[in-house]
């Protein structure tokens, strides 16, 4: 919460000091006011699991590995998300993975940062079906030393306004432990509970963003949702302080393509302006669990608005769409574990109870179309972009 007044660290301390008594004297409660979203690409992972939905730790350590690919990959981890089968594992579970990624990322950061790269920031999707188990999880994930948590107010049962459960809720809990974390809202109409409030409203978004934790939102939504929450963050935060990242992957080649001709100036202006000026700074891909590289270098050429590079990225982004596609239905989940199961990365293709499975013979016929995938791939973007799989299991 931001507090008033000339020194707002030390009123901050003094409240909580005489609100909660001796165990409250010696804490120092920071703001985080001073932390700026991390750019770039956001894998959500999946979350590895065994016949009876166990976690298998050793291949969800391999995973968090593969899609960092020695800082050519990543640059935000995302555990216990939607694309991590959150709403189909147990609380247990959850807590789980979390731990995992984070102990994995901290691991890997030391020879990254060693190394002079960026270390990849770790967050941890908190959201459970009650409040209870949400904020259990945000203090478990700020225990493992999570970079940021990640909350879908409108998936937790009994949350009938997002802004006071954040407002009294999170925010309360926050200022008990010693190290506060940012916090990014996460909007995804299809793990809404109430199909009439598919979309967090703007002013709510609006409201939140006067939060100094609240620090970005996910939007799995239209380029108009996107811009609307863009202009109403403005209201209370600089620019860079509140990050929009961009859920429905594919919509960064629509957002950063270069205008032409007198309607496209048209439509940049008018986009410019539903975006107050602002823009994504982030990409949230799940595709990209089995294609870091790939889906890095298509932010980096969309950034870049090379259109030619572009077309070639999403040639390559839309095939590995249109491989999810079996005749049973959309399978995307289980293509992507089945796809680093064929590749020797992780042990077991199962998905969690509840999650679409490849009918027989569709996986087999998946491994054969993603083997031709990849040598498009490398026809289209070159091996530099083409990720690498480390064999740990023939």
């Amino acid at each position: 919460m931001r507090f008033w007044g000339p020194n707002p660290g030390r009123s901050r301390a003094r409240y909580h000091a005489s609100a909660r008594g001796p165990r409250a004297e010696d804490a120092s409660i920071r703001s985080v006011e001073t932390s700026r979203p991390k750019p770039g690409l956001s894998v959500p992972v999946l979350s590895i699991l065994d016949e009876e939905g166990k976690l298998i730790e050793e291949d969800q350590r391999a995973l968090v590995r593969h899609v960092v690919q020695d800082g050519y990959g990543a640059d935000i981890l995302f555990s216990a998300g939607t694309t991590g089968e959150w709403d189909k594992v147990d609380n247990a579970t959850r807590q789980a993975v979390i731990r995992v990624c984070a102990e994995e990322v901290a691991k890997l950061n030391l020879g990254l940062v060693s190394n002079g790269s960026s270390a990849v920031e770790s967050w941890a999707g908190v959201t459970a079906p009650t409040a209870g188990d949400t904020l259990a999880n945000l203090e478990h994930a700020i225990d493992c030393g999570v970079d940021a948590a990640v909350i879908a107010p409108l998936s937790i049962e009994g949350v009938a306004d997002p802004v006071r459960f954040m407002l009294r809720d999170v925010s309360d809990l926050l200022d008990t432990k010693m190290r506060r974390i940012p916090i990014f809202l996460y909007d995804n109409a299809d793990i809404a509970i109430d199909p009439a409030v598919p979309h967090i409203r703007t002013k709510q978004v609006k409201a939140m963003s006067r939060l100094d934790f609240v620090r970005g939102i996910k939007v799995s939504a239209s380029n108009k949702v996107l811009g609307n929450y863009t202009r109403a963050a403005k209201s209370f935060k600089d620019r860079g302080e509140f990050g929009i990242y961009v859920g429905n992957a594919k919509l960064i080649f629509d957002i950063y393509r270069p205008y032409q001709g007198f309607f496209g100036v048209i439509q940049e202006h008018w986009d410019r302006w539903r975006r107050a000026g602002g823009m994504p700074v982030g990409v949230v891909a799940g595709p990209a669990n089995a294609m870091p590289r790939e889906w890095a270098y298509a932010w980096q050429v969309c950034r870049a608005g090379d259109e030619e590079r572009m077309e070639a990225a999403q040639r390559v982004v839309d095939a590995f769409r249109d491989l999810c596609v079996v005749a049973s239905g959309k399978r995307t989940l289980a293509c992507l574990k089945r796809a680093l199961y064929a590749e020797g990365v992780i042990s077991s293709p199962c998905v969690a109870p509840g999650t679409p499975e490849l009918a027989p013979g569709e996986a087999e016929d998946f491994d054969a179309k993603f083997a031709v995938l990849k040598e498009t791939t490398r026809r289209e973007l070159g091996e530099v972009a083409m990720t690498r799989f480390e064999k740990r299991i023939d």
